[in-house]
């Protein structure tokens, strides 16, 4: 569900929306690592002036918490 929501947030937001990739690694029963993967020129824009975008879609994650009973970790890297 979270991942879903990244990947439609971050289409919207970036200029090269087809080159979006969503990877989600459960760590552990509780625990899982959501990487987006952006066109370096979109980075900027998914983490925002001074962190703003990618701190509020941290704040919007959390409430996937409380329904499925799971931490995220969202992180924002460029295709090499």
């Amino acid at each position: 569900m979270a991942e879903k929501f990244i990947l439609e947030f971050a289409k919207l937001i970036a200029e090269y929306p087809d080159e979006i990739e969503v990877k989600r690694v459960d760590v552990d029963d509780t625990f899982s690592q959501i990487e987006v993967l952006a066109n370096k020129s979109d980075t900027g824009k998914l983490i925002g002036r001074n962190g703003k975008m990618i701190s509020s879609l941290k704040t919007i994650i959390t409430g996937c918490k409380a329904k499925e009973n799971r931490s995220y970790r969202v992180t924002i890297n460029s295709h090499e």
